[in-house]
């Protein structure tokens, strides 16, 4: 499952049709609901601030629990392109996607099946970020979308699987109120996450780099932006990329693997803009010698399978999962 290309994976595309925005007020009040409990029935309290979340309710973190497996199939051919980063040159692969204008419903051929996203960066053979014995520590960052609402353990559940069948050895830090099941496929589950739903890009680097950096990662996963594109896009770019520098500065010695966000059908026009900056802005660090990949958790990604219209269902989640481990896979012991 190691990727072939470049350490910096750049893919572009669209995703399916738009569904019908809900209103702001419906939004956060289907996240209330999933945010009021933990999975061991306790009450929520490590939540951020701020008045519109992608976890649907502000100042609070949560998730419902859900049972079961599998991931979704999409029919299309898929579209890659690797842009050469530090320890690797440029491949592009095969496949079409088409794509309205911002704002508009999209539609696309590049869709995936079973949770993967495409074609992935080989690592550069110089650049070994996870221990020769022992787990490799993945920090999952970002808001609810980590945290997992709408799903108990979101995208970190099939990620742990996923490493669990090709043998590799990974663990999850982080310091927010953990959740997610007790196993997966008989091994216990590390329920350590850094996601606090409502957080916007700024709050995010607030923790960064304590306590998100306390117990030093080998991998960073950052999936962040979805409640700027509530509270005010105007900027997202500039504060990611504050942000993204924060966390090279901060943990020199760790894999940054960013993405771009997920749709969020009610402004779609701001995530087409923010989304569209944010490879070159990775293939700037890289080119400068930073330790830090693109994921591509956008393109392919249809409107069915978010719970909410904003956090992904369970096989939504998985298709994160298969992306992230698309990413890192290369660099896993």
């Amino acid at each position: 499952m190691s990727p072939s290309t470049s350490p910096l994976l750049v893919r572009r595309g669209a995703f399916g049709a738009l569904a019908r925005a809900i209103p702001l007020a419906g939004l956060l009040f289907v996240g209330s609901l999933a945010c009021s409990s933990d999975s061991d029935g306790s009450s929520a309290g490590s939540g951020g601030s701020g008045t519109a979340t992608s976890g649907g309710a502000p100042a609070t973190s949560g998730g419902a629990p859900a049972t079961g497996s599998g991931a979704s199939t999409t029919s299309g051919a898929g579209s890659a392109t690797g842009t050469g980063g530090s320890g690797g040159g440029a491949t592009t692969g095969s496949g079409a996607t088409t794509s309205a204008g911002e704002g508009g419903a999209t539609s696309s051929t590049s869709a995936t099946s079973g949770g993967s996203g495409g074609g992935g960066g080989a690592p550069d053979p110089g650049f070994q970020p996870c221990p020769a014995t022992g787990p490799c520590k993945v920090l999952p960052l970002g808001d609810s979308i980590t945290f997992g609402l709408g799903f108990d353990g979101g995208y970190r559940v099939e990620l742990f699987r996923l490493a669990l069948q090709d043998d590799h050895e990974i663990t999850f830090t982080g310091t927010q109120q953990k959740n997610g099941p007790a196993m997966v496929d008989g091994v216990t589950f590390p329920r350590n996450h850094e996601g606090i739903s409502g957080q916007t890009i700024q709050q995010i680097a607030g923790r960064v780099p304590s306590p998100a950096l306390d117990e030093m990662p080998h991998i960073v996963l950052l999936h962040a932006g979805t409640n700027d594109m509530v509270q005010g896009a105007n900027g997202a770019d500039t504060r990611l990329a504050a942000l993204l520098d924060e966390l090279i500065a901060e943990a020199p010695d760790a894999l940054i693997v960013v993405s771009n966000i997920i749709p969020l059908p009610f402004a779609a026009s701001e995530v087409n803009k923010f989304n569209a900056t944010i490879p070159p802005m990775v293939e700037e660090r890289a080119a400068a010698g930073a330790h830090i990949v693109f994921a591509d958790q956008f393109t392919g990604f249809p409107t069915s399978e978010l719970g909410d219209q904003v956090h992904p269902n369970q096989a939504g989640y998985a298709r994160m999962a298969g992306v992230w481990y698309e990413a890192i896979e290369g660099y896993l012991r």
